[in-house]
């Protein structure tokens, strides 16, 4: 059984899944207050328009992830600088819990009790537990199921606040979508291989002229072979492996992106059975043979179409949620003091 489920509920809706990505993971998490603790000293540490966040709505909120942070083997100051971050989290995440709740009201949306079972049941589906088990890590929690049914019910309070006021304006058109594909093609396109055997002479970077015209000498009688008609693969398993001397080898499959550009240039217009011209680079110089060359079919537009909406859906609600968030406290009047 997962031990996280009961401060993350996951929702039957898209929407939730990218909040919680979005606003540290809390937008949707539900924070009661366990009973068993009530020896926090509360006073208050933000104020959200008519609404206050006290002390310890903040230590609860952390408090499911302390464990973690402290598990980590920090030094003292990291882990000092760990908990001030969760800290700062965690008031972020209440006060966008707060400006949210506000909004439910002003829109007086609703959720009923039909929909909540729904909810726990998908939970219980997901997280392969039993009415029993939620019960036990409830309590474990302090926490009781009316409080968890709460908690439900205001993250899908929250799921349709945000559908009303972001998702549902989200419309994705053929064009954008067309125009992603193009500019993946790497991704969605196919791909096309060289499988390349050379002949090559070492040289070093400082060689002289003289040098670099000997070194030449080789390639070119193994050329004048080939044009003859010996094969390129049987030259190279001939060759001999001594510094400054012709070598071989059959390198294997390359796409053209992974070579180096002296050789992409002269590879990517070569087809299967083709001999390169001798190639220099700072190394020597070479002459590449195509063995054969791999096509892999690319997926249309028509089959792929359904996963770059949703890749685009995902990154302009990821980015309308922000804004939509950011505005919403823009226009509130938010007052945070000293939560140490």
């Amino acid at each position: 059984m997962r031990d996280d489920f009961v401060n993350s509920p996951i929702s039957a809706l898209h929407f939730s899944i990218i909040l919680i990505g979005v606003l540290v993971g809390g937008l949707f998490a539900p924070f009661q207050a366990p009973a068993a603790e009530t020896g926090i000293v509360d006073r208050i540490v933000a104020v959200v328009n008519d609404d206050i966040i006290t002390q310890h709505d903040v230590e609860t909120a952390m408090r499911p992830y302390l464990e973690n942070t402290k598990e980590q083997g920090f030094s003292p100051e990291m882990q000092r600088q760990a908990i001030a971050r969760l800290r700062k989290d965690a008031l972020d995440t209440l006060i966008e819990n707060k400006l949210t709740d506000q909004e439910v009201k002003r829109y007086n949306i609703t959720v009923s009790e039909e929909e909540i079972d729904q909810q726990i049941a998908q939970i219980k589906r997901i997280n392969s537990v039993t009415d029993d088990e939620i019960r036990a890590m409830l309590s474990s929690r302090g926490m009781s199921m009316t409080g968890y049914r709460k908690d439900i019910k205001g993250m899908l309070q929250r799921t349709k606040l945000v559908n009303r006021e972001v998702t549902s304006r989200v419309v994705i058109t053929k064009e954008e979508i067309k125009a992603y594909y193009e500019k993946n093609l790497a991704k969605y396109g196919g791909s096309r291989k060289y499988h390349l055997w050379n002949l090559f002479v070492k040289l070093p970077r400082n060689a002289l002229v003289s040098e670099r015209q000997e070194a030449q000498a080789p390639l070119k009688a193994a050329l004048a072979e080939i044009k003859q008609g010996r094969s390129f693969e049987d030259i190279a398993r001939a060759s001999g492996a001594g510094a400054g001397g012709l070598q071989g080898s059959d390198l294997g499959l390359f796409r053209a992106e992974e070579l180096t550009p002296e050789l992409r240039e002269v590879v990517k217009n070569m087809s299967a059975g083709a001999v390169s011209p001798i190639v220099e680079s700072e190394f020597g110089y070479q002459v590449v043979f195509v063995q054969q060359v791999a096509e892999t079919a690319g997926r249309p537009l028509s089959e792929v179409e359904p996963e770059i909406q949703e890749t685009l859906y995902r990154e302009i609600v990821d980015g309308k949620i922000k804004a939509w968030i950011t505005e919403l406290r823009r226009r509130s009047h938010i007052k945070i003091m000293d939560a140490k």
